[in-house]
């Protein structure tokens, strides 16, 4: 089961913290959409001791589980004004980074809004074509970056050996993060169950 999360969540989700977004220790971040990928950012943030860390997804679930690995916030944007709700975490405080994994652009245009002179908003997720982002360009001639990220900019060879040892050390929550198995006949229903939340990690396919 590790292994397999090695694929894709882990790396991507390692790789955007430490490749895209260049997040240091105290630096403020955002991760919207607590999926496969947004669970191991926010693990990846926890482990170089970002602050504050807040997780927002629509399914509570996801949110329990964001929490269990490292968010020191979580918000669901189902319910609460997610603008509202980030600002009141961070006080008056301008984010560093915004890392989006939903791909919807008025998500993106949030991050935009909400990170500093010099903040980072990382894009994981793609929005489908024809659905543009709405930005005013010039806080990118001052040091604001839109950065989007290609599984995270890994060198598989060289990153998995290292978050390999993290795992090896206990460093890393993996195990919490496999939520269900299924057998290959009844992949429709793995699918549904993460489209709907009723799963809040990945879902094993047994061959």
């Amino acid at each position: 089961d590790s292994a397999a999360l090695f694929g894709c969540a882990v790396t991507t989700g390692f790789g955007v913290v430490e490749n895209n977004a260049k997040l240091k220790p105290g630096e403020s971040v955002v991760v919207f959409g607590a999926g496969g990928i947004g669970l191991n950012i926010i693990q990846a943030a926890n482990l170089i001791s970002a602050w504050p860390i807040i997780a927002l997804d629509r399914y509570n679930s996801r949110l329990k589980l964001a929490k269990q690995i490292g968010a020191s916030h979580c918000i669901n944007s189902s319910q609460d004004d997610a603008e509202k709700a980030i600002q009141k975490v961070l006080c008056g405080q301008e984010l560093d980074v915004f890392i989006d994994n939903t791909g919807i652009p008025s998500i993106i245009e949030l991050g935009y809004k909400l990170t500093n002179q010099k903040g980072r908003i990382v894009l994981v997720g793609i929005p489908r074509k024809g659905n543009n982002i709405n930005i005013h360009s010039l806080p990118l001639h001052f040091g604001k970056q839109l950065i989007g990220s290609h599984g995270g900019e890994i060198l598989p060879e060289y990153d998995i050996p290292r978050y390999l040892k993290l795992e090896q050390q206990s460093k890393l929550q993996l195990k919490q993060l496999v939520s269900a198995h299924y057998p290959l006949e009844k992949i429709n229903s793995a699918l549904s169950a993460m489209r709907n939340g009723a799963t809040a990690g990945r879902v094993m396919i047994r061959f």
